[in-house]
Parts: structure tokens; C-alpha cells; sequence
């Protein structure tokens, strides 16, 4: 864990890093790419690019160990999320909707009950498309999020 403010972002599937870096350009924030294979990223002295082995959650327990109340974490993996929000950090999906105490538990349980009834074969789609309205949340909550740590350092 970091004293340092950084943003951790879980990448291999992850829509909204070109924001994250302007976002995180902006403000002047590290920011740890996070994925199983090789990236193509932009070359910043503040963007490092972390390829973990292959295993099922190497970049999760990679991310998860380094969290805390100095990190946001970008993640659409509700596993995860819980427990870097568990460690103190802010964590932001790439739909803009924030995990928190409060809403990391319930999200569990939908996770875990939809993984059951795809299992089932009641379910059989997946979540709507990515929008243009997910990318505005997730910038307006990333910039929440950077403040917020701001204000309290």
C-alpha cells in the first residue's frame, strides 16, 4: 500500500482508460495499468504498465494488496472491488457508479445470483452496451473521487 495518491485501474477489459489517463493528467496521479497480457498504452512517465502472470486473479490480488485509503481503483469486478473497498479505497466501475461500504455487499449478492442463473440457463444475455452515458458518470465520478482524496490529504 501507497502513501502516495495513485489510481489502479483493472484493465484487461477495462473501457475507460483513455479517460483515466486525463483524468488522471489532470491532476498529476500515477496510475498503475493492471492486466494478464501485454497493453498497448500511451508512453507517460506517470503511466506503468504491471503484466501479472496468468493466473485466475493474479491482477486482482495484485490491485487488492497495493489498495488503500490513498488509492482509487477502477474495476467493473465486483470481487475485487470489495476488497479494496474493504482496504480503504475508492473505487469507481467504468459505468461511473461508485462502490462503497454500503452498496459492495448487495452488489455481491446480484453478482452471485446471476452467476447462478446464467449456470441455470435462465440468463442467457449479459449487461446493456456501454454508453456514452457510462463514460460521462465514470468522468464525473473519477474526478469526485480525485478531490475527495485531495481534501483529505
Amino acid at each position: 500500500m501507497t502513501t502516495t495518491p495513485a489510481i489502479y485501474v483493472d484493465a484487461d477489459a477495462c473501457p475507460v482508460k483513455d479517460e483515466t489517463f486525463r483524468v488522471a493528467a489532470r491532476y498529476g496521479l500515477h496510475v498503475y495499468v493492471v492486466a494478464n497480457s501485454l497493453l498497448n498504452l500511451p508512453r507517460e512517465p506517470w503511466i506503468e504498465r504491471v503484466v501479472v502472470g496468468d493466473g485466475l486473479d493474479a491482477a486482482d490480488d495484485w490491485i487488492a494488496e497495493r489498495a488503500g485509503p490513498t488509492a482509487i481503483v477502477i474495476t467493473a469486478d465486483v470481487p475485487l472491488a470489495s476488497r479494496c473497498v474493504k482496504a480503504g479505497a475508492s473505487v469507481i466501475a467504468p459505468n461511473g457508479k461508485p462502490f462503497s461500504e454500503s452498496s459492495v455487499g448487495m452488489a455481491l449478492a446480484t453478482r452471485n445470483l446471476m452467476q447462478d442463473l446464467r449456470e441455470a440457463g435462465v440468463v442467457t444475455g449479459g449487461p446493456r452496451p456501454f454508453s456514452r452515458q457510462d463514460r460521462s458518470a465514470f468522468l464525473g465520478a473519477l474526478d469526485r473521487a480525485v478531490n475527495r482524496l485531495r481534501r483529505s490529504r
